[in-house]
């Protein structure tokens, strides 16, 4: 409630930034890097074997993902490195132009992403609908988990899921016992893992479920196939090669893993910023896309995956405590050590438990919430039609066809318009009254059903036509003119009530353009200003109003034409800036007002029209509420603060308010809590006035038998004008209304 002004100066407080940094790096990101790196290592060498790279692919990049895009990124939390959502496109591309070619691929593919981060339309990006993202990582999870069971079962990854199925029943005829066991276990212990204490559930799963499964690899009396590496990481690292074949394929190539993993990515930017604290220190998307487009130029070039933000690498790190880039960078340099120093234990891995991890991994990118949002939300369709050409096609049709289908959706559900023409009695001339009603985007692809309901209306009927419309063309437009003429000229009459955003006179000035609502609402609430004109501004009032929403509120008053049953008594200002049915969202028959100078209610029935009132309302009308509300920047409560006299009635007037006055200087626990709450000395004084009134209320005979006797209840109210918010004042407080209508109170 209080201005800029009212408030303390600001001072500064210790905060983290200026503690030790190397005391933050040791308290915070070094542990934290450690669990990001025992999360990160068993995938990124799982993602390797998927695709069929080099095992070796998989800890370059996340290496590099962890040191290059943390260093260069605009995100200091977010952990990049090979991701399960690339799995699929990777794994075509090495199988169709090997997998040096592939490493140029993912070079190009960096190339693209700096232009993207350059271009700075990475906040374009986030605007593919969720439902597609969603879809597209289902059905990524889908290929790996049929491209893996294979391996669990002791065979090989299939290229096509369509193959993975029709050889699945040979596979399972000719499993290897081992294998089969040793992925079973790990999918226990992955799938397990949660219902265990929190303690145990410190350390990741699956790092847990891979030793576990290297142990037992050693006891098993079976044959179990191992990883294969031949050297340490700095052995294996690769140059890229040009491909052979053609460009167009290519660089449609690097274009798919450009965009998924940049849409990665970006959402896992989203939902990192969702999670912290500090909202000052938000991810620069268009730098994180430069970060990531180096890095992937970095791991294509020395022989790695490509890379990606992995949002739950990401959510990890943060869980742990990071703060600051370091904890990304060294999970990439303890990779590195790794890799480097134990590579016994890398080859000592089995491949079906690396399978069972993906299996697990694929499975958890099929989420049923984004299934029931889909159902819910009408886009199941999308859903189910893209996660199908993700596995049964490829990714990037997958997503162009998940695309084309939200775009003809969205305008299916943005050009559909309602057209209804029906009878509605008799008007004026006794003749036949009919209402036609568009409501909706009014365009060319309306006029079937146009033409159609005008065709059911009589040639000399009287028809109101009413437009509730946000978009129209002139082909509607036209159409619509046209009939209107023809049904004039026999002999009917059509009037216009145009309650939308969009106006018949402004599709025939210029081209189409939609209208907005906000517009519609600054006409109707809109105060009018005083310029120099020769229009009369009621009549021109009452003609916007016949014109727009005359014909709305006709069916309301149309059943209170034979008498009144408000709900409440009203007593306000009669300050012109309030307008008690706007306040309220009350419309017609539901406020008895009375208005006067200051909102008084005198004493001892000294006023007649305030008397006639309270007992109109309360024993003929039955209200059952009576309300009385001040203001912001009263007149009459400044000219009663400061005492100011005028020599004319208006003194004799403002005596009724001087109970009132001498209340607030006395310290009425209203006028304590409005001060409290930032409130001027004049708005003080309004608020005490209320509840002064309100005392007063209590008092008059005829409120309190309707108290008694029928549970009448009285309230009050103050309208901060300066923040068009209403607060509840009684008579010993002041209290803030919420949006659902409950109150807190505010000292």
């Amino acid at each position: 409630m209080s201005t800029d002004t009212d408030q303390p100066p600001r001072t500064s407080l210790p905060g983290p930034a200026r503690r030790d940094p190397w005391a933050a790096l040791v308290r915070h990101d070094l542990p934290a890097s450690l669990v990001v790196f025992l999360v990160s290592l068993p995938l990124s060498i799982g993602i390797a074997v998927a695709v069929g790279a080099p095992v070796a692919a998989g800890l370059i990049a996340a290496v590099v993902g962890g040191v290059v895009a943390g260093l260069l990124g605009g995100s200091s939390l977010q952990v990049s490195g090979p991701t399960a959502s690339l799995t699929v496109v990777v794994a075509e591309s090495i199988s169709q132009f090997g997998w040096a070619a592939t490493c140029f691929i993912t070079m190009l593919a960096g190339g693209l992403q700096i232009l993207f981060g350059l271009s700075r339309i990475a906040r374009g990006v986030l605007a593919i609908a969720p439902v597609v993202v969603h879809a597209m990582l289902a059905g990524i999870g889908i290929v790996i988990a049929l491209q893996q069971v294979h391996v669990m079962l002791g065979g090989n990854s299939l290229s096509s899921s369509w193959g993975s199925i029709i050889a699945l029943p040979h596979q399972l005829a000719s499993v290897h016992p081992g294998d089969l066991c040793i992925g079973l276990v790990v999918i226990a212990i992955l799938v397990g893992w949660r219902r265990l204490p929190d303690p145990v559930r410190q350390v990741p799963a699956p790092l847990v479920a891979v030793v576990v499964a290297t142990l037992l690899a050693r006891v098993l009396p079976v044959r179990v196939e191992r990883i294969t590496l031949n050297g340490s990481l700095l052995n294996e690292l690769r140059l890229p090669q040009v491909p052979h074949g053609s460009w167009a394929t290519v660089a449609l190539m690097a274009l798919t893993i450009a965009l998924i993993a940049s849409v990665e990515t970006l959402l896992s930017a989203v939902a990192v910023d969702r999670m912290r604290q500090n909202a000052a220190r938000r991810t620069d998307l268009d730098r994180e896309l430069l970060g990531q487009g180096a890095a992937n130029m970095v791991s294509g070039l020395i022989g790695g995956l490509p890379v990606a933000a992995v949002i739950v690498r990401s959510i990890t790190n943060v869980k742990a405590g990071a703060r600051t880039k370091a904890s990304t960078m060294l999970h990439g340099l303890w990779i590195l050590l790794f890799s480097v120093a134990l590579v016994d234990v890398v080859r000592s891995i089995p491949k079906a438990a690396l399978a069972g991890l993906l299996i697990v991994v694929g499975i958890q990118l099929i989420k049923l919430a984004h299934i029931r949002r889909a159902q819910r939300t009408g886009d199941l369709v999308v859903y189910a039609a893209t996660v199908v050409v993700v596995v049964f096609w490829n990714l990037l049709l997958g997503m162009l066809v998940g695309l084309a289908l939200v775009f003809a959706l969205l305008l299916w559900r943005v050009v559909r318009v309602s057209v209804v023409a029906e009878e509605s009695g008799l008007g004026p001339s006794n003749r036949a009254r009919w209402r036609v009603t568009v409501d909706g985007s009014f365009t060319f692809l309306a006029l079937p059903k146009l033409t159609g309901e005008l065709a059911k209306v009589p040639p000399n009927a009287d028809v109101v036509v009413e437009m509730t419309v946000d978009f129209m063309d002139h082909a509607a437009y036209d159409a619509l003119r046209e009939w209107t003429d023809h049904h004039r000229e026999e002999g009917g009459a059509v009037e216009f009530v145009e309650v939308g955003a969009v106006r018949m006179a402004d599709a025939a000035a210029g081209p189409s353009a939609r209208g907005h609502s906000r517009h519609l609402l600054d006409d109707v609430l809109g105060p009018w200003r005083r310029t120099a004109t020769d229009v009369d501004p009621i009549v021109a009032g009452v003609a916007a109003y016949h014109r727009s929403h005359a014909h709305v509120v006709r069916p309301h008053l149309g059943v209170l034409r034979d008498g009144q049953e408000p709900d409440s008594l009203f007593v306000t200002c009669a300050d012109s800036r309030i307008v008690p049915n706007v306040i309220t969202n009350s419309g017609p028959g539901d406020l008895f007002t009375v208005r006067n100078v200051g909102n008084l209610i005198p004493r001892d029935a000294q006023d007649s029209s305030m008397e006639a009132a309270l007992i109109y309302a309360l024993d003929k009308l039955d209200v059952r509420s009576v309300v009385v509300c001040g203001h912001s920047g009263c007149g009459a409560m400044g000219a009663l603060h400061s005492e100011l006299v005028t020599g004319s009635r208006l003194d004799d007037w403002l005596a009724h308010a001087r109970p009132s006055l001498d209340r607030f200087r006395l310290g009425h626990p209203v006028g304590i809590a409005a001060a409290a709450a930032g409130f001027g000395p004049v708005d003080q004084l309004g608020m005490v006035n209320v509840a002064v009134q309100l005392e007063t209320l209590y008092a008059h005979p005829v409120v309190r038998r309707g108290v008694q006797e029928r549970g009448v209840v009285l309230s009050g109210l103050f309208f901060d004008i300066a923040t068009a918010r209403v607060v509840e004042v009684t008579v010993d407080g002041i209290a803030e209304i919420d949006g659902v209508g409950r109150v807190a109170q505010l000292a």
